[in-house]
């Protein structure tokens, strides 16, 4: 894709599906990409956009087999790629001033705690799933996500080296990838898997980026439908049902400033929530059976009481005092989540009863700060502030331990509730002089500009 010129990417983004202001607004970003990389000379780049993601509701239930309601934010990285004849990534981003570069070979070793861990990671694992004589790719990038947010800019950054590696050595014409992703809900379960480490299908395990995760992130990024929020259901992943967005409403989101990497300490505290939860499923499932999620335990039947009595029953034996505690509430908090938050803020939310709606979010927040233990003051904060000046509904999201919070709003007053609010927050917390405030509605999936 050659010759570039100003202005020419608001066609484009309009083209794809962006509306008319967001594709004014996000061609500035694509602009300085393509000033960035040379685009309209003699080598040619494709464009990509790759979003980052609001988990309406599914807290920590993608691991466990459960479901969320998700959706795609207007806002993420405006990406260009160009081939290369080796067998190495060269990855420059425009925002931090920085180039990187790296071989193509399954026996890499990404340093933890960096954010070039995600890319590396990316290449070792398809180097080994489809072979170390991958073509090679340049990578100019930029974002407007905030980082380290709970807004999965590290996903979305696995899905654009992802696809971008993908499309370069036309893996979608071999045998293995048109065995194992017949749909893009199943590539978006691949990605999941490359970022934590597990097995997926006829691929064996690898090492991940170093969080014990699902593929929510990396579904939502790929298979979110625009103007809706979508259901899924995971391990495997399944498209349950798209929920219609209401035109008179908006997301406000509220980045903490609160830093939500899953490095040092909120890595461990993420990760102990997933083997607590590997644990529950134990307590749940039958002995032997290696096949049943904890997800498919509490949802598919109609009447799980039998079962979860029989779980409370083994909990309750457990000698730790303090753990039976925490998975007692955990399973509390995920039955409530899968079986009853979700299938009813889609039932209200599509029928625009939002006063439901707002009840239901309150009981999955509720649900976050005690069977998961992960919300920090600042997030408890924004969401009560958030109810306090008027929003439908507001939860925090993402892994925890900080991060951000989204609000619902009329459409007609986004903007000045953001204000309100973001004045609220920083009265409240003004050593966080990170926090950002932005509006966005359900958008687009990962899509290559035409």
């Amino acid at each position: 894709m050659t010759g570039i010129g100003a202005g020419r990417f608001v066609e484009r983004l309009r083209r794809v599906g962006f509306r008319p202001d967001e594709a004014r607004r996000r061609a500035d970003l694509f602009e300085r990409v393509a000033a960035a990389c040379g685009a309209g000379g003699d080598r040619a780049w494709r464009f990509d956009h790759v979003p980052g993601r609001i988990e309406v509701l599914g807290k920590h239930t993608d691991y466990a087999g459960g479901r969320s309601l998700v959706c795609a934010t207007e806002q993420g990285f405006a990406v260009a790629i160009g081939a290369r004849d080796d067998r190495w990534i060269g990855i420059e981003d425009v925002a931090r001033g920085e180039r990187r570069e790296f071989p193509i070979r399954p026996d890499l070793e990404p340093p933890r705690g960096e954010w070039i861990n995600y890319p590396m990671t990316v290449a070792a694992r398809l180097a080994r799933d489809f072979g170390s004589e991958l073509r090679g790719v340049d990578l100019v990038l930029a974002s407007d996500l905030p980082i380290a947010a709970g807004v999965s800019s590290s996903s979305a950054l696995v899905v654009a080296v992802a696809r971008a590696l993908i499309d370069r050595n036309q893996l979608a014409a071999t045998p293995a990838f048109r065995r194992e992703f017949a749909t893009a809900e199943a590539l978006a379960g691949y990605f999941g898997a490359v970022e934590n480490g597990r097995p997926f299908r006829g691929f064996g395990a690898a090492t991940g980026v170093g969080t014990m995760g699902g593929s929510q992130d990396q579904t939502a990024i790929l298979c979110s439908r625009p103007d809706a929020l979508s259901q899924f259901r995971f391990d495997p992943v399944r498209f349950e049902q798209a929920v219609a967005w209401p035109e008179s409403l908006e997301f406000v989101i509220a980045s903490s400033g609160v830093v939500a990497e899953k490095t040092g300490a909120a890595l461990e505290h993420y990760n102990a929530l997933a083997r607590e939860t590997a644990l529950l499923r134990d307590f749940l499932v039958e002995p032997g059976d290696a096949d049943t999620t904890l997800g498919r335990a509490i949802i598919d039947p109609a009447d799980p009481g039998p079962a979860l009595a029989a779980a409370r029953g083994r909990i309750g034996a457990h000698p730790d005092g303090a753990l039976r505690a925490r998975l007692e509430a955990r399973l509390v908090q995920l039955v409530a989540e899968c079986r009853t938050i979700i299938p009813g803020v889609a039932a209200s939310l599509g029928r625009g009863d939002l006063g439901v709606v707002g009840t239901l979010v309150a009981a999955s927040q509720a649900g976050a700060e005690v069977g998961l233990r992960n919300q920090v003051p600042e997030t408890a904060a924004l969401v009560g502030s958030a109810l306090r000046l008027g929003a439908r509904a507001a939860s925090a999201f993402g892994a925890g331990f900080g991060g951000s919070v989204w609000a619902m709003i009329p459409a007609d007053r986004a903007e000045s509730f953001a204000a309100a609010w973001e004045v609220d927050y920083r009265a409240a917390f003004p050593d966080q002089l990170e926090a950002r405030f932005f509006r966005t509605r359900p958008a687009l999936p990962a899509t290559r500009l035409d």
